[in-house]
């Protein structure tokens, strides 16, 4: 049986709505990502509390990098509303060998 002890990973900002948990320490956040956290975290469906990650961002309708735990509703595309935002891994056959020194052309 062990015990651990481990200091908070996050920061809390208490909102008028629900608590977010920002796991930024050391990253800055802009002025807007906060103001668009704090209006979703005073939306009476949002369940216990935002979460908001080192990538958090302002964003177009949501804030990249947050985390937006909901109450009895469904939220399609909170996040990656930002044209141009985010990654996707595809495997292909190619090589390195087989692609230019560089993919300016391209």
């Amino acid at each position: 049986h062990y015990i651990f002890t481990m200091k908070r990973a996050y920061e809390v900002i208490n909102t008028t709505g629900v608590p977010i948990k920002m796991w930024t320490k050391g990253v800055e956040v802009a002025k807007n990502a906060v103001e668009q956290l704090q209006k979703v975290a005073s939306l009476s469906i949002i369940h216990s509390h935002v979460a908001a990650m080192p990538d958090v961002h302002y964003g177009i309708g949501a804030t990249v990098g947050s985390v937006i735990p909901s109450i009895g509703a469904i939220i399609p595309a909170a996040v990656g509303v930002d044209i141009g935002c985010g990654m996707i891994a595809v495997e292909t056959s190619l090589r390195a060998e087989d692609l230019p020194e560089s993919l300016k052309e391209i």
